[in-house]
């Protein structure tokens, strides 16, 4: 798959709160560090973070490529509008950095974003 390909995937997934398609683009241990929800395995993340989602709404800006010499790091750089299960938007810009394992699949996606904007809004969900 290409890096384009994994970045489509993962955004459709994320659009269409498709909790085991979004699951299926990471090694089976796969990881993920949100400043929101903490570390947690994916398969754990997704479905907790879809249960807190009414709608979300992808706009990608930019894709980058890089890495260690022994696996590849991708960036996506896109806009997140979210709006919470309980209706309140939290809408931000966010990048997420996936390492990729040999077969290609995310290792560890580190989500970075600031989240100031919206972290009342998110209690207020958690409430």
């Amino acid at each position: 798959m290409t890096v384009d390909q994994l970045v489509g995937r993962y955004l459709d997934a994320l659009r269409a709160a498709d909790a085991d398609e979004v699951v299926s683009l990471f090694a089976a241990d796969g990881m993920v560090d949100s400043p929101l929800y903490g570390t947690m395995p994916a398969a754990e993340f997704y479905p907790a973070l879809f249960a807190d989602t009414a709608q979300s709404v992808l706009t990608l800006r930019a894709t980058m490529l890089g890495g260690t010499d022994e696996l590849p790091v991708i960036s996506f750089w896109f806009d997140f509008d979210w709006t919470l299960a309980n209706g309140d938007p939290a809408p931000f810009t966010v990048v997420d950095v996936a390492e990729l394992d040999a077969e290609g699949r995310i290792s560890t996606l580190h989500i970075v974003y600031d989240t100031a904007p919206i972290r009342e809004a998110f209690a207020r969900q958690h409430d």
